[in-house]
């Protein structure tokens, strides 16, 4: 396992906090109630990867130690995920910066302080990782999550722009 100096994630990880909820890096098993969960964050796209390409792609994602998918389970069920990730970068004195995507949270277990404890855990992993930065991208209507997004911290001094490839 690394140090983390390099700009690199742990392979394994897993912590139990207050409250019953684990917090882990997704394994294969979790494959399912991941993209069921998933799916809970654009209910207008009912388009589901097929069993054979989620496979491949959750590989592809879990063999990298760049990235990360951080999984948070309440008595054994998967209510939550973030997605981590580990840019090498050429400035900043070749420090990585690390970015956030997918965060969600089961309906059932949403104003728990379960997307404050993946955002705490993915920002403690990027300092770890001895990234300079932590960013994330949040569509200008949801209120709620900026509302979070700022209590952990973050802010946005910064314009985005998003050009989806179909």
């Amino acid at each position: 396992m690394t140090d983390g100096r390099d700009g690199r994630l742990p392979m394994h990880f897993s912590t139990k906090l207050e409250g019953g909820v684990e917090i882990r890096r997704a394994v294969e098993a979790d494959l399912i109630p991941l993209i069921e969960l998933l799916a809970e964050m654009h209910e207008d796209d009912d388009s589901v990867p097929s069993a054979e390409r989620a496979e491949s792609t959750f590989r592809r994602i879990d063999s990298s130690d760049c990235r990360l998918i951080l999984v948070a389970v309440v008595e054994g069920a998967l209510v939550g995920t973030l997605d981590l990730f580990v840019m090498p970068n050429l400035t900043r004195g070749a420090r990585p910066w690390a970015g956030v995507e997918n965060i969600v949270v089961a309906a059932s277990h949403r104003q728990r302080g379960i997307a404050r404890s993946l955002l705490n855990t993915a920002i403690e992993l990027a300092r770890s990782a001895h990234c300079y930065k932590i960013q994330l991208v949040s569509h200008a209507r949801r209120d709620a999550a900026h509302h979070l997004y700022e209590n952990v911290g973050f802010d946005a001094p910064v314009r985005g722009y998003r050009r989806y490839l179909h």
